[in-house]
Parts: C-alpha cells; structure tokens; sequence
C-alpha cells in the first residue's frame, strides 16, 4: 500500500480492480461448474434475489427523513394508570414519542387503552404535548372518539394545535378491515371522514392527520407488493375523499401517513420502505405536484413473533428496527420480545427501547441519509417490489378502488393466497423460525409478562360486511405441539420421548441425528440420543432403557444399506411401537418391511409428520 501525494491511503492502489466477470469466475469455481441460477431465490411475489448484482450506476438518494427517526413506545395496557407510568418511565429513558394502541385497532393484539375521554386525560397525566413529544394514534371504528378526546385534551390544556405532534391515525378503511366490515357504504363515510380530517387542520393541528396502515396485510400473512400495493390503495381512497370535499391535492397529499410493518427479512424490509416513497412520488405526480417526503411509521411484525424461546425475538426485532431506519422511516416501533405471550414487563419494553437507542446512538445510522442507495442489489429489489406492487395498486383501481376491492374481497384473496405459501413453507422448514422450528430449546426459561387478560373490542354495527384478513403468527403450528408437550409434562411428569438409534460412527450418524434432533424437538417431543452402536443388541438394549416407545434411525446411506433393516427389526422385537428413518432414501420397500413406518426428512411437511406423532405417542 502507497500514499499519493494528497496523504490519502488508498488501500487497493496495488490490486487490480475486481470486475464482475472475476467475480463470476470464483463463483462458477465454488460450484465446481454447476449452474450459478441455483443460488438465485424467489420473494413471495416472484422478484427473484441474484447471487450478485452489479454496482448501481447514478443512483440517487431518495428524499425521506431529516434526522434521527423517532423512537415510539407502545401504550396499550387497558388501565389508565398503570399505562401513564409505563409511558413517563419510556419518555425519561429514550422514547421521543408514544404509540396510543387501543382495543380493536390493527395490530393491537388482543389488548389496548381505556379509551374514554377520562382514561386519555390519565394516561397523558404528566406528559408536557407541547414539548415534542410525538403522540400516534392507532384506533379501532368503536375507538376512533379517542382522537377527539385526544383534540379536546389539547384545548383543555391551553396548548395551541401546531405546537402538539399528534397524529391522529385516521384510518377508516383500515379500521373496518380489521373489524370485519363498515357501518354504511364509503360513499356516505367518505364525506364525514374527509370534513373530520378538514376539521383538524382548520384547528391548526399539524399533518399527517390519517394513516393508511399496511400493517393489517403483513400480519395476516400478505407479501411486501401487496402490502404496498394495499397502502397506496388505501392512500389514494382518502386523497379522493378529501379533494372531494374541496381540500386542495397539495395540502391533502400532507394530510396523509403511512404505516408499513418491518420484519427480519433485511434486505426485502429496506427496499420496501423505499418502494413506497418512489410509488406515492409516483401518485404525487400523477396529481400534477411535485413530490414531498411523506411521513413513513414503522412497527416490528407481529407475525416473525414467536412464543417459545421468545429471546429471539430480540434478534427479529433488532433487524427490522434496523431495516426500516436504513429504509428511511421516520418513527419506528418495536414491538416487546415477549409480545405474543402477553403485555410485557418492564424489562421486556426496555429492551424494545434501547434497540432503537443503540442503532441511534451507538451505531449513528441516523447520519447518512438513504444509506442503501447505490447499491446494487437494493436499487434493484426497491425497482422490481416497486414495480410489482404498481400493477397490484393498478389492479386494485381497476376493480373500483379500495373500497370497493374490500368490498368484494378482491384484496383479502390475494392475501389469503400468499398466507398459505408462507404456511406451506414454515411446515417445510424452508422458511427457518429460529428456536421454533430450528434449534428449539425443550428446557427454555420462562420469561414474565403482566397478569392482564386479552379482552375483545366493543362491536359495532356491520351493515357492509368484509371477508376477513386475521392476523396471524408464523410460529403458531409448532407452538401447539410444543403446548400439548407440555400439558403432558404437566400430568405425566415427563414429555413424550423418541430413541434416536444412530447407527455406526459419529462421522456416520452425526448430520442425520442432529436433524431428527431439531426436527421432533420443534413438535415438543424429546429425543434420547448416544453415541451410536456398532451392533443391533446394544442397540435393542438402550432402546429398553431409555423409556422410549418409538425410535428415529439415524446414519448415513452407506450405513442404511448396510444395517437399517436389521435395525429396524431389533427394534421391533425389542417393543418400539413405531419406527422413523431419518432420510429419503430411493428403495423404502425393504425398509418398510422390516418396520420402518416412516421416514423424515428436508423439505416434507414437519407439521404433518409432527402431529402423526403426537398421535402415535398419545399425546
């Protein structure tokens, strides 16, 4: 390495430089000639995911965020004054602002905050709304008077509307999703919500004023194209509604927000919050305006939530938090690590606040403004997801708009067809849920949520009724196996057990016994492994010994051929009601014959073959 004569280090002046094509060579050499297109993967929308991608040429940040985003603590513990000190205690320690949930709303989880007019002036008691603090409100249809006591409050206090950050998270279409259809059709609604809406700027109070919240299709299993394409439908309902009511489009496209879910898939949760803002510039312009940043919420996906070893959560949620302020959101929510078991303790909404400290403060990703810009691989996904969700919104529009696309289901089926890929592929184990479907840990600690019941939101009248889009997690299958595990540890003071009769060396067994290991551990049934044995009798004897009333063969092909039969027959003959084989081998007849009823392996319905088990087991 040489210094120029400017004192810079330049530290590859003596490499040459590397091309593509070089690249390509070392790769092709990995895979010792086979075809580079089997590292290419597919997202639920069909974008394919290169193995390398080229420099992004004259690439362009794209305009978003000035500064740190904010970092939003979740306030939904139903009483008033338990919720107003969890919220003074985040606001001391780091949060600049409070996510107000209340019972009913999208992703509110079976919890959320009184949502009375006395209820509100407690939970804010203390918390100075004129000092900067941002308040976002996510509602419900039998919740949404919680933004007008939320006004009222504000008036009462003597504060001037612009001074408060509060958004009001008006999000009607959203609302009547998630609770199952409207009251009256959106042709009467629109008029009220868009004189609503009008009302409160005229106040004074700052944008954005509603939200179109694509939250709702992530958590029921939705892919990024159709949550964006979703958002960017719902986005243009209510710039339709409000121009209708004599808003002008410039400060209507203000009134409006977005909220976006982000989850553990890094690369796929930056280029979508990016899509978005290149997509509204796109309706921006179609409108005869010049683009402006639109105000971009982010939350942690409640679907990548996980109940069993729920330290993991940690790791999901501090991936996503990561993905959507490099993908330039402007606040951002993490959802506590013990979410799905409960409303979380203080430790548990601690960590969920210090993630976004620590990739602030430590890690100053706030300081580069698009920092994903220029890659290749991003541009590219943010250009195909863009794209994609285009012609889903097209769609959308050509079916009568939002509305009317809820209305007929149109949206919900698309959702629901994507929801059942994801299903498909968690029961396949192709899509890894770390320590739920891989690498469980049976003897997991438990960790502690408040004593607070889940209660159901009030209803409404439905007269305009909605196929519904439930919100879903994708940990849930297994979770029900590993509870019927542990109802009989519970009575019977052991779970149900599988001998692992690996046969041979470790070099031999070793890969295979690993996998039946994580596989039959992930439905809660605990395996008994050695070892290996070099003859059937031991084998037979620590099948006795070990309790155990079916048994799993593990080894290599080679060993299969030679051994398995014979094992199986051992193993018969010393009481194993059932036998597996960890593989899939080509000729099963001789194996079947001897006893083998059935075999596991990568890529066939965990799920399935799980619940066959516990029925074996009697669980």
């Amino acid at each position: 390495m040489a210094d120029d004569t400017s004192g810079e280090l330049r530290l590859a002046s003596e490499f040459p430089p590397a091309t593509r094509d070089d690249w390509l060579k070392l790769v092709r050499l990995a895979l010792k000639d086979r075809p580079i297109e089997r590292l290419t993967s597919k997202t639920y929308d069909g974008l394919p995911i290169e193995p390398l991608y080229p420099r992004a040429e004259n690439a362009q940040p794209l305009a978003s965020r000035s500064g740190p985003w904010q970092v939003m603590a979740r306030a939904d513990h139903p009483d008033p004054a338990t919720a107003n000190a969890q919220a003074l205690h985040d606001l001391e320690n780091g949060a600049t602002g409070l996510t107000l949930v209340f019972p009913g709303a999208i992703g509110s989880n079976g919890y959320g905050l009184d949502a009375s007019a006395s209820g509100i002036a407690k939970l804010l008691d203390g918390v100075f709304l004129d000092a900067g603090v941002a308040i976002e409100l996510h509602t419900a249809e039998s919740t949404k008077d919680a933004a007008d006591h939320i006004a009222a409050l504000v008036t009462k206090r003597g504060h001037e509307p612009g001074t408060v950050d509060v958004r009001f998270g008006h999000d009607p279409l959203g609302a009547h999703l998630a609770g199952g259809g409207a009251p009256i059709p959106w042709r009467d609604l629109a008029p009220r919500f868009a004189a609503h809406v009008a009302a409160l700027a005229k106040q004074g109070y700052k944008s954005p004023l509603t939200a179109a919240d694509g939250r709702i299709v992530h958590n029921a299993g939705g892919s990024e194209a159709q949550e964006l394409a979703y958002t960017l439908a719902v986005a243009v309902a209510y710039l339709r509604a409000l121009e209708s009511a004599g808003v002008p489009l410039a400060d209507a496209r203000t009134m409006i927000g977005f909220r976006l879910a982000a989850d553990a898939d890094q690369f796929l949760t930056i280029a979508k919050f990016r899509a978005l803002r290149v997509l509204w510039a796109r309706v921006e312009q179609a409108c005869g305006l010049t683009p402006k940043p639109a105000l971009v919420s982010a939350e942690t996906a409640w679907r990548m939530m996980s109940q069993r070893d729920p330290w993991t959560n940690m790791l999901r949620g501090s991936i996503a938090a990561f993905s959507a302020g490099i993908g330039g959101a402007d606040a951002i929510g993490v959802l506590p690590f013990t979410a799905a078991l409960g409303l979380p303790d203080p430790f548990a909404r601690r960590i969920a606040r210090n993630i976004q400290l620590l990739l602030l403060e430590e890690s100053n990703l706030w300081r580069v403004s698009d920092p994903a810009a220029g890659s290749g691989a991003i541009e590219d996904l943010t250009g195909k997801l863009g794209a994609a969700a285009w012609t889903l919104f097209q769609d959308i529009e050509a079916a009568g708009g939002a509305p009317a696309a809820l209305e007929a289901g149109w949206i919900q089926g698309k959702v629901a067809a994507t929801r059942a890929e994801h299903e498909k592929a968690v029961a396949q184990r192709r899509d890894v849920l770390t320590g739920t479907s891989d690498y469980p840990l049976l003897s997991e600690t438990p960790v502690e949520v408040l004593n607070v019941k889940p209660a159901a939101p009030a209803s409404y009248p439905v007269n305009i009724k909605y196929a519904p889009l439930p919100a879903m997690r994708l940990a849930e299958p297994f979770e029900k196996l590993r509870d019927a595990s542990d109802r009989v540890l519970a009575t019977a003071g052991a779970r149900p057990k599988i001998f692992l009769a690996n046969l041979g060396t470790p070099a031999e067994f070793n890969a295979r016994a690993t996998f039946a290991k994580n596989f039959f551990e992930a439905g809660g049934i605990e395996t008994v492994t050695n070892d290996g044995f070099a003859n059937d009798a031991d084998m037979s004897q620590a099948f006795k010994s070990s309790g155990a009333a079916v048994a799993c063969l593990c080894s290599s092909d080679d060993s299969y051929a030679a051994r398995a039969a014979d094992a199986a027959k051992a193993l018969k003959a010393a009481g194993a009601t059932h036998i597996y084989l960890a593989g899939r081998p080509k000729e099963q007849d001789a194996y079947k014959a001897a006893g083998v009823g059935s075999f596991i392996f990568a890529g066939g319905d965990a799920i399935a073959a799980l619940k066959a088990a516990h029925a074996v087991l009697g669980v």
